[in-house]
């Protein structure tokens, strides 16, 4: 019987593994050569969700918890605790998201009476953590003066024990009436997290996440607008796909026959009395991702130029290796 028992759980063992084994990989990923980086600070952005993902073995230094956000009355909801997450000796910031541009206005513009709720249930939440990372990315154009000052009261709210840090989009340049004046907005909290991400994104053509040309030209605005002490430069560690062709859609009458008439389709089904009708159709994918070989690269870019801070979105999308490659100057 305990042989049987034995062989038994060899048996499904055995099963398990067959499931999950991956296929031999045909490509091959350039291996990096040359010294580790080395960087004062390291943000690193931890999706609530994937705190599993995260170690505090890392070499980060603040853990940016994502997120609180603000639901459709403009309160403060979802908001982590900080005990699901032991980040050890780095710091842990309760990153603030609002992703909704009506929702933005409705809470930063004052004549709403939302504001001062809206800053003092982020300072309560904030209670346990070390402090607050601010990431709004849908302002309409009209409450960008709504916006700073916001981040004006939020700062002297939070008091100077709290840390009190913002993310902005990539620029090259100051633009016209621009929402995320570096320069402005620097001067209010402690760190400025450059998004130097989504050079393409998913409705763009296929290209890079970030390449080393276009961060480039963000350095070079950003080091004439944000002290250097306060500067993070944001690198991916994630990838895209695009495809040549979408099929997806809504059709009048005459398109619908149109595509079935395109693609041979010689049969049609009613379901529930309405016609259906499949297709089999070739599409070809074109992928951009980052590997340890690409994400050192933008690490020695702005190690090069001076650059003192950097952070990820987001910790667990990483290849596992780039950490070897990795160091915190002490």
């Amino acid at each position: 019987m305990k042989k049987l028992f034995i062989s038994f759980f060899l048996f499904i063992g055995f099963l398990c593994f067959a499931q999950t084994e991956q296929p031999e990989a045909k490509y091959k990923l350039k291996e990096p050569t040359g010294k580790p980086v080395t960087f004062k600070e390291n943000w690193g952005f931890v999706s609530k969700d994937r705190v599993k993902e995260y170690s505090k073995d890392m070499p980060v230094t603040d853990v940016c918890l994502f997120s609180a956000s603000i639901n459709s009355y403009g309160e403060l909801c979802d908001i982590p605790s900080r005990k699901i997450i032991d980040t050890g000796k780095a710091r842990c910031h309760l990153v603030i998201t609002c992703d909704s541009k009506s929702l933005s206005h409705f809470v930063l513009d004052p004549e709403y009476q939302l504001r001062k709720k809206l800053i003092k249930d982020i300072v309560a939440a904030a209670k346990d953590y070390d402090g607050v990372n601010i990431d709004f990315e849908l302002i309409p154009a009209r409450d960008k003066d709504n916006f700073i000052t916001f981040l004006a009261d939020l700062r002297y709210s939070l008091g100077s024990v709290k840390w009190f840090s913002v993310c902005v989009p990539a620029r090259f340049k100051l633009l016209t009436d621009d929402i995320y004046p570096y320069a402005k907005i620097a001067s209010y909290c402690d760190r400025v997290f450059i998004m130097a991400y989504d050079e393409h994104w998913s409705t763009s053509k296929p290209g890079p996440i970030a390449d080393a040309e276009w961060c480039q030209k963000i350095i070079d605005y950003a080091v004439k607008s944000i002290p250097a002490k306060k500067l993070v430069m944001g690198i991916p560690f994630y990838g895209r796909t695009w495809q040549d062709k979408s099929h997806a859609g809504a059709w009048y009458f005459s398109g619908a026959n149109r595509i079935m008439r395109e693609n041979n389709v010689d049969k049609i089904t009613y379901e529930n009395d309405i016609p259906t009708f499949t297709y089999t159709t070739e599409v070809t994918v074109t992928g951009y991702f980052n590997d340890n070989y690409s994400v050192l690269n933008l690490c020695r870019l702005y190690e090069k130029a001076g650059i003192q801070k950097v952070g990820f979105w987001r910790i667990g999308q990483e290849d596992p290796t780039f950490w070897e490659w990795f160091k915190i100057k002490k």
